[in-house]
């Protein structure tokens, strides 16, 4: 039988497993698509632990996973333009991609270009749209200076891409072991922690235009700090200290479709956009890969393979 993630209530790492699970069928302008590759979020974490039960609750046993590449094994009733061995990129918003097979909308799907490899395809989704949308919330103009907060993280990376595809100087606040990967996508590496708004204004020669925080607390305040006007402050996290604030909160669900998975999968496929892959584990590997997530110190994506 066809394998799954699964969880059966709220609760740590411990809680998912890997269960046997019925073949799903594909319904009226649907897919069935043999997962290849299946990045895991930030949120899926948050999500199991119960964090975010107010906004969006689980049904148990719950499934995860929105991000998914794979090949089209079956095609439903009414879909066109896809058909049965097509490579596609996509996402669903079902909780459903961490498995061996998934039944996906064919307005969630893509065909997958040739250069973009199966581990990025299948982690471009959730971190590729949230980047996009930070990006767009924000304005960011050619010549600009932009701060990213958590810079190397599965975000982050892809925002400072964007960003200096967009033409802006970009500062990127991460560890020092990542600094080298900024600075080989154009950014500029500084340190978080002490004085670390003394150093960005240094670095900025007094101006920061906009920043992205897609770390969490206490970026917003540090934003204000530096004079970046409310409406150009963008966090994919800290959604309480943005209504406190008054400052955006743009995340996935403003960029969540399949035009913009488009865009971001030619972007990758013509080398103006790279996403780091960090591990790859096998679907059985779930927890160990949750294990690592959670302690977010990760530069780009964790991918599951089944």
């Amino acid at each position: 039988m066809p394998k799954a993630v699964r969880f059966a209530e709220y609760g740590g790492i411990d809680a998912l497993n890997v269960v046997d699970v019925d073949r799903p069928e594909p319904g009226e302008r649907q897919l069935l698509v043999k997962v290849v590759a299946a990045g895991i979020n930030p949120g899926e974490a948050a999500i199991r632990q119960g964090f975010l039960h107010d906004r969006f609750p689980a049904t148990f046993p719950s499934g995860q996973g929105s991000d998914l590449a794979g090949i089209v094994e079956e095609v439903g009733a009414g879909v066109t333009g896809f058909a049965e061995g097509d490579e596609v990129i996509g996402f669903t918003h079902n909780r459903a991609s961490h498995a061996e097979y998934v039944v996906v909308e064919d307005d969630q799907l893509i065909h997958r270009p040739a250069g973009v490899p199966w581990e990025q395809a299948g982690a471009l989704f959730v971190a590729g749209t949230t980047a996009y949308a930070a990006i767009h919330a924000v304005k960011v103009e050619r010549g600009e200076t932009v701060v990213v907060s958590a810079a190397a993280g599965g975000v982050g990376s892809l925002v400072v891409q964007l960003a200096r595809h967009a033409g802006a100087t970009v500062i990127g606040l991460a560890s020092e072991p990542h600094h080298a990967w900024l600075t080989r996508h154009g950014a500029i590496p500084l340190t978080y922690g002490e004085d670390v708004g003394e150093r960005v204004r240094a670095a900025a020669d007094g101006t920061v235009d906009a920043f992205i925080d897609a770390f969490g607390a206490p970026y917003i305040e540090l934003a204000l700090e530096l004079g970046v006007p409310g409406e150009r402050i963008n966090t994919i996290i800290d959604f309480a200290g943005a209504a406190k604030h008054g400052t955006k909160a743009e995340g996935c669900a403003a960029a969540a479709r399949a035009d913009v998975l488009r865009e971001l999968a030619t972007l990758i496929a013509d080398g103006d956009l790279d996403i780091p892959i960090a591990r790859v584990h096998r679907l059985e590997e779930v927890r160990e890969a949750f294990r690592e997530l959670e302690r977010r110190h990760t530069r780009g994506k964790i991918v599951l393979k089944p």
